[in-house]
């Protein structure tokens, strides 16, 4: 996520480190940088101009203490100014106490309207919300039929009639909702491939009918200053009430992520990443400004840990490697917890100093998948006693899984280091404290 950003970052701020003291040239010099890399990333001008402006001020202005170096203050400085330029703090969606809560979701054609529609509808039924999704992109049947593919995986059922008035569609299907009890309605709308009047009324039309509890607008921030443009456009006409940037795992520059908080005047309040129905996070201002300036972000990484492993599973997790009975079996249940948990570049996104690191590394998405094949391959037996796996029996399994002996000796042996070092981790007398830090997670 914003790697590219987060390289330059780090590379102009590596220059004013190494000074022994801040001087009004070094924090010139720096700002200048870092102002040609806002612009280069496509943030707004307006943006980026008074962003230096608030930087060069506090910088100019504060002392330096003898426990802080010039480099430290500068980036905690830069670090207040990108988590206040992002909105200071989160901001969380509206649900209504009682009744119906209806989300309207609006923005331009390609955006991942209908995909983010699903996720929030996945996230909201994990809640515990009764969830109803409507397809009310009337212009685009292939709209309604990828909305009810999603809503088919994620079990969540979608409202669609043959209408050709997106206005009735909105109106009846919440009828149909307090019909049959539903307590949150999600309104997939039309987007266009452009702004357009016609397209502009009819949101704001369906806005009118079913007064929603919030109108989000999702933004893909591979566009850049064209989201910027786009969803001040959409705001002066709709009045929405919070932003979604999406792919922001492709190759995004960071100047929408950056700009449309300041211009628009509204909260981001989710950001997509990927494709999977899980892959939907709520915005934290802070989180992200760490991310740019290389700091990691441990506390999403730790959160979606949470969500991805079950708590009775690490109880008995624990147990074995205090026994140490870790098998296949056991390796394999974690490498699908950690698949639940986002790709790989984006895990690996959120570790302090890994970002720069992995810019241009080959990240192998499906690094896990010729190692679920081979132990999938194996028996029962070979699985909880790996001991027995002899040469007849890897010849078998990599046959099975469509490998090569060389990978099934290979994972054997990288399985049995592992092995190893749990085991000396439990002679030396791993501690409660120890073992409870050991749990994934937790």
């Amino acid at each position: 996520m914003l790697e590219e950003l987060s390289l330059k970052f780090e590379t102009t701020l590596k220059k004013v480190r190494g000074q022994g003291k801040l001087t009004e040239k070094n924090i010139s010099d720096t700002l200048r940088e870092i102002r040609r890399v806002l612009l280069d990333a496509d943030v707004n001008y307006k943006v980026a101009k008074e962003f230096i402006e608030k930087v060069s001020q506090k910088a100019l202005g504060t002392e330096v203490i003898n426990s802080i170096t010039p480099g430290q203050l500068i980036t905690k400085i830069i670090y207040d100014e990108l988590t206040a330029l992002l909105g200071g703090a989160q901001t969380e969606l509206k649900i209504n106490g009682s009744g119906i809560t209806t989300i309207l979701v609006v923005g331009l054609q390609g955006s991942g309207k209908t995909t983010f529609s699903a996720k929030l509808a996945k996230r909201l039924k994990d809640s515990s919300r009764k969830v109803m999704l409507v397809a009310a992109d009337i212009y685009r049947p292939a709209a309604i039929e990828q909305l009810k593919l999603l809503g088919e995986q994620i079990t969540v059922p979608v409202f669609s009639i043959d209408e050709k008035n997106a206005r009735k569609v909105a109106v009846d299907a919440l009828a149909h909702a307090k019909e049959k009890s539903y307590d949150t309605v999600i309104i997939d709308t039309a987007g266009r491939l452009h702004v357009d009047e016609e397209m502009m009324t009819e949101v704001a039309d369906i806005k009118s009918l079913v007064n929603p509890t919030e109108t989000l607008f999702v933004v893909d921030s591979m566009t850049g200053q064209d989201a910027v443009n786009s969803a001040k456009a959409f705001n002066d006409k709709v009045n929405f009430d919070g932003i979604v940037l999406t792919k922001l795992d492709g190759d995004s520059r960071g100047g929408a992520a950056l700009s449309i908080r300041s211009v628009v005047g509204k909260p981001i309040k989710f950001i997509s990443n990927g494709e999977k129905l899980n892959s939907l996070e709520l915005f934290y201002p802070e989180r992200l400004a760490s991310r740019i300036l290389g700091r990691g972000d441990v506390i999403s990484l730790v959160e979606k840990a949470q969500a991805s492993f079950d708590d009775l599973e690490a109880e008995k997790l624990e147990e074995k490697l205090r026994k140490n009975k870790f098998d296949f079996d056991d390796f394999l249940k974690q490498i699908k917890a950690i698949k639940k948990m986002g790709s790989l570049s984006s895990l690996l996104g959120m570790i302090p100093g890994i970002g720069a690191q992995i810019k241009n590394a080959k990240i192998d998405e499906n690094a896990f998948v010729k190692v679920e094949a081979i132990i999938n391959s194996m028996t029962k037996e070979e699985r909880r006693t790996p001991k027995v796996l002899n040469g007849s029996r890897r010849k078998r399994i990599a046959r099975g899984s469509g490998t090569s002996i060389q990978d099934v000796n290979r994972l054997i042996k990288q399985f049995d280091e592992m092995q190893k070092m749990m085991s000396r981790f439990v002679k030396k007398g791993i501690n409660e404290a120890s073992l409870n830090g050991l749990r994934l997670g937790r």
